[in-house]
């Protein structure tokens, strides 16, 4: 009985397989010319933000990322159902700063009385938002993101920091965030924004343990 075999490939027509699809990609705008509606009818699985025209693709995150992120709207979640105050989301998830500029927040909350604000496609801001230190780019989190999340007038922004070992919940001061609280391992971060909603440092970074 005769065994069938795979056809032999030449090394060249595997190298130019390997190739990107150069002649799909010219179909998209070039960087710096896309338009939000581009923008928003990109179809993806990568976390992929906007920036006057400039694509931005994020880094997937980690599974250390992703636990600690799921702890966190699963608190926020618990508060929201006992007071009925909405919506809670976990990225990805467009949200508009303003007209030409789109993130992805970590975790995304929105009050009931601004629910108009919530889209299919993107939210219009956000009333807190939350994000999980990446560590390809900590300025982007630590600087950028804390001055375009104030400029779009988003009431309050925890950072949490994996590499040490902090949360930092800013509030909103006239055109700028102040600190509110930077809060370390045996402390309970509290809200502004939400009074009574404070969650443990342990826990928070611990949660990434919790499948173990």
């Amino acid at each position: 009985m005769s065994v069938a075999t795979a056809p032999v490939i030449p090394r060249s027509i595997l190298a130019d397989s390997a190739e990107p699809a150069w002649d799909v990609a010219r179909l998209f705008p070039a960087q710096g010319a896309w338009s939000e509606e581009e923008y928003l009818a990109l179809e993806t699985n990568h976390l992929v933000e906007f920036s006057n025209g400039l694509l931005e693709v994020e880094q997937m995150p980690t599974q250390t990322h992703q636990f600690i992120v799921l702890f966190l709207c699963r608190a926020l979640e618990r508060l929201a159902s006992i007071r009925k105050l909405r919506t809670v989301l976990v990225a990805p998830l467009r949200v508009r700063l303003w007209p030409g500029k789109y993130r992805e927040p970590d975790v995304v909350f929105m009050l009931h009385e601004h629910a108009d604000r919530r889209g299919e496609d993107y939210w219009d801001g956000a009333d807190l938002v939350m994000e999980v230190v990446s560590s390809d780019d900590r300025a982007r989190d630590l600087e950028t993101k804390r001055r375009e999340y104030a400029q779009a007038r988003i009431p309050e922004y925890w950072i949490v920091d994996m590499q040490d070992w902090y949360i930092d919940v800013l509030t909103l001061q006239g055109a700028s965030y102040t600190l509110h609280g930077l809060f370390s391992r045996g402390d309970r971060a509290t809200s502004v924004l939400l009074p009574g909603f404070e969650v443990s440092v342990d826990d928070v970074f611990d949660a990434a343990n919790a499948s173990q």
